[in-house]
């Protein structure tokens, strides 16, 4: 299926403007979710909006927003006047400097999306591309985008360009908030530390090679709900996490004498369709995940 646009904005370069399709890099793979039911009868639960004064149930309709200007007092803004806040931004990504590709951590990183050519912006789209691959270097932009203005990096990679939201410094908590204690390290100890580091050394990641195995193993524990079977601990399942090492020479040794894990397969590319299962024992008849998220 052919991407579709979520934005069409010109980025500017100079005195050079180019129109350009905005499309999102990324797809969410939500975690395992479990729904709120009614103990009794097995039924789906639903929210509602109440009305802190009156203690009735807001509809949709009803419901207006305001931005809270001083306590417990609220500006209303009607649905065209948010309109036309959000028409009056600048529809465009302007490039303010460049600088060396890689030379902005990734902690800054937020959102990531795809930038194609619109009509008539093949060739300085092209143009942008080359020269940062030739020079090495990737642009620092702003972006007004839903009320906000973002700083972006703007990157080439996979024969195109991608727009990089990126946090500002006020959004970045502080390593040094931790108090993390120094520790003293012996030679020894950092030596098969770093020996252990080359011996579970790769050249680049290959996101193809993992899976999400927690998923797997609670799809897998699904299964067997379903089936009717009942739920519980592995004794194999580490009870706690962060125990303390009482020996880490021996524990790094042992880390060294294990043979090297290979890296998963790549994920199937869909998940199992609904094949019938046995029904559980439940208030309501059992349905399938796939049924059951619907």
């Amino acid at each position: 299926m052919a991407a579709r646009s979520m934005a069409s904005l010109s980025l500017t370069f100079g005195l050079v403007s180019i129109p350009v399709n905005v499309y999102s890099a990324t797809e969410s793979k939500d975690a395992v979710s479990f729904h709120l039911l009614h103990k009794g009868c097995g039924s789906r639960l639903k929210q509602q909006y109440v009305c802190l004064r009156e203690d009735v149930v807001v509809e949709r309709d009803q419901m207006v927003k305001g931005y809270e200007f001083d306590k417990g007092r609220y500006v209303i803004f009607e649905p065209d006047e948010l309109k036309a806040l959000e028409d009056s931004a600048r529809h465009t990504v302007d490039i303010v400097a460049f600088l060396p590709v890689g030379t902005v951590d990734p902690i800054f990183y937020e959102k990531a999306y795809y930038l194609g050519p619109d009509k008539r912006g093949a060739k300085p789209y092209s143009l942008l591309a080359e020269a940062m691959r030739k020079t090495g270097m990737c642009a620092l932009a702003t972006w007004v985008w839903k009320g906000k203005q973002y700083m972006v990096q703007i990157r080439p990679a996979g024969g195109g360009l991608v727009l990089q939201q990126l946090y500002y410094a006020n959004e970045i908590r502080e390593i040094a908030d931790l108090h993390i204690e120094q520790m003293e390290v012996a030679p020894a100890e950092l030596k098969l530390a770093e020996q252990l580091i080359g011996q579970n050394a790769v050249e680049g990641y290959d996101p193809g090679a993992y899976e999400d195995e927690e998923k797997k193993r609670i799809l897998a524990a699904i299964d067997k709900k379903i089936a009717g079977k009942k739920i519980t601990v592995s004794e194999e399942t580490p009870r706690s996490a962060g125990a303390e090492v009482i020996d880490l020479m021996g524990a790094l040794r042992a880390s060294l004498a294990r043979k090297r894990p290979e890296a998963g397969k790549a994920a199937a590319p869909a998940e199992r369709k609904g094949a019938k299962r046995a029904a559980a024992p439940s208030p309501v008849p059992a349905r399938s995940r796939r049924a059951a998220k619907k």
